[in-house]
C-alpha cells in the first residue's frame, strides 16, 4: 500500500483539517450544512413567537382601554436605548463574522466582546425595568396592585373601595348607557344613541364597539394585569433568549481566543450570528407593540 493510500481512510475522506467532521465530505458541505440546520431551527423559534404575537393581537383587539391605559406605564426611552444597543450588537456580530472569514482574530475577538457588552447592557436595563415595575406593584395575576398611577402619583384606594386596584378618576357607574349624560367627564361628549348593547347582538353593532376609550377620564379598568401578564411573558422569553445567545457568543470567544477560527473554518461564529440577528429582529417588533401604545 502507497502513502496515498495509507493517508486515506476506509471512508475515503481526507482528515487533513481537523475541523471538518468523518461524516462530511467537504468543509463546504458541512459549512452548508450547519447553516442549514440552524435556519431550520430559527423557523421553529419564528413560530414559537408568532403565538405570542397573535395572543398579543386578539387581547388588544378585545381589551384596547387596558393597553392603552398599561401603555402609560411603559418607558419608551428606556425601551428605545435597548432598541440601540441590540442594533449596534447586531452590527458588531456581523463584523465578527467578517473578521473571521478573513482572518482577522483581534478583530473578531474584539467584536465578541463589545457584543457580549452590549447584550449585557440590554438585559440590564430590562432588569432595571422589572424592578421597577415590582416596587410599583405592577405584577401579573393575583399580585397586581398597583401603587402609583401613570402619572406618578400614589394611588390612594378609596374608602371602602372592594377593588384596591381601580382607584383613578372611577367614572359614574355604566356612563355609556345613562340617557341624562350629554357631557362626559374630561369634555368628551356623546354623539350617538345610548340604548343599551343587545344581549345577543352580533359583536361590532353596540356602541360599545364604536367607542375608543380616553384612559384620561375612564381612569383605571378592570384586568390591567393581562397586559402586564403579556408583557412580562413576551419580554421574558426574549431575555432569556438573549442570555442563551451571550453563552454561544462567550464560547465562540473562548475559541477566538484559542485561534480555532479563520478562513478556512468559521461556521460556529457563522451560525451563532444568524442566531443573535433573530435575536435582534424579534425586538424590533417587541418595542413598538409594547412601549409605543398611546
Amino acid at each position: 500500500m502507497s502513502q496515498v493510500d495509507s493517508a486515506q481512510p476506509a471512508g475515503g475522506h481526507e482528515h487533513h483539517n481537523p475541523h471538518l467532521a468523518h461524516h462530511f465530505d467537504t468543509p463546504q458541505q458541512q459549512f452548508e450544512s450547519g447553516k442549514l440546520g440552524m435556519w431550520i431551527f430559527l423557523i421553529t423559534e419564528v413560530l414559537l413567537f408568532s403565538g405570542l404575537f397573535c395572543a398579543y393581537a386578539v387581547f388588544r383587539a378585545m381589551y384596547p382601554a387596558i393597553f392603552l391605559y398599561a401603555g402609560q406605564y411603559m418607558d419608551p426611552t428606556s425601551g428605545l436605548i435597548n432598541t440601540f444597543i441590540l442594533l449596534t450588537s447586531g452590527l458588531t456580530m456581523a463584523l465578527a463574522i467578517r473578521f473571521a472569514q478573513t482572518g482577522k482574530q483581534v478583530g473578531l475577538i474584539v467584536c465578541l466582546i463589545a457584543t457580549i457588552i452590549l447584550g449585557l447592557g440590554f438585559l440590564g436595563i430590562h432588569a432595571y425595568e422589572y424592578k421597577t415595575f415590582i416596587d410599583m406593584g405592577l405584577v401579573p395575576g393575583t399580585k397586581f396592585d398597583p401603587k402609583y398611577a401613570p402619572n406618578g402619583q400614589p394611588v390612594a384606594p378609596p374608602k371602602g373601595a372592594l377593588n384596591p386596584a381601580a382607584t383613578l378618576n372611577a367614572p359614574p357607574a355604566n356612563p355609556l348607557w345613562n340617557p341624562k349624560i350629554k357631557t362626559l367627564p374630561g369634555g368628551f361628549k356623546w354623539d350617538h344613541s345610548a340604548i343599551a348593547p343587545a344581549a345577543l347582538g352580533p359583536a361590532g353593532v353596540t356602541t360599545a364597539h364604536k367607542y375608543r376609550p380616553q384612559t384620561a377620564w375612564l381612569g383605571q379598568p378592570d384586568n390591567v394585569q393581562l397586559f402586564f401578564g403579556i408583557y412580562f411573558v413576551m419580554t421574558g422569553l426574549h431575555g432569556l433568549h438573549v442570555l442563551a445567545g451571550l453563552v454561544a457568543i462567550s464560547w465562540i470567544l473562548y475559541r477566538s481566543i484559542k485561534g480555532e477560527f479563520g478562513p478556512e473554518y468559521f461556521t460556529p461564529v457563522d451560525t451563532v450570528g444568524l442566531y443573535w440577528g433573530l435575536v435582534d429582529l424579534i425586538w424590533i417588533f417587541l418595542f413598538p407593540l409594547l412601549y409605543l401604545i398611546r
